[in-house]
């Protein structure tokens, strides 16, 4: 059985990692230098995930940073968008975490996003109205569906 993903930033997009845990702890255990984890960690990783060819030395240099970053007991400043997407299932709030997702990808933004479907967790929220779309902990939208543009600022915000 393989470990969950591991999400660690290539670039400006958050990759989730199948199989980077068990990998980075070994190298952690045998004090691998940081010149041979790079690729130790890229072979580890590169059997059990698609790694696109052109980005083969950017994944190198991510997993070389996360292994410097967990040698000196810090993990990876996590500087990315939280977005939370309330609804009750229905096709607006879908078509909602749609646009959301082509925006983020029109950007280059990363975001951890959470669909919130039970009524309860949505009024504990403060939201009244679904569907509503929080981001980094405060309410930009409910009971509406935002137009593109006003998604597109309140993510740049």
């Amino acid at each position: 059985m393989t470990s969950p993903p591991k999400f660690l930033k290539i670039g400006k997009t958050s990759v989730g990692l199948i199989g980077l845990e068990p990998a980075m702890n070994k190298a952690l255990a045998s004090k691998m230098s940081v010149t041979e984890v790079g690729d130790f960690l890229f072979q580890a990783i590169n059997t059990l995930n698609y790694v696109p060819p052109q980005a083969k030395e950017n994944y190198k240099q991510a997993l070389r940073n996360e292994y410097e970053q967990r040698q000196q007991g810090t993990e990876q400043s996590s500087d990315e968008l939280e977005v939370k997407v309330f609804g009750t299932g229905c096709i607006t709030c879908d078509k909602l975490e749609a646009q959301i997702f082509d925006i983020l990808a029109k950007l280059g933004l990363a975001a951890d996003i959470e669909k919130v479907f039970d009524l309860d967790d949505i009024w504990r929220h403060g939201v009244l109205t679904p569907p509503a779309l929080k981001i980094n902990g405060k309410i930009v939208c409910q009971g509406k569906m935002p137009t593109p543009v006003e998604i597109e600022q309140w993510l740049q915000e």
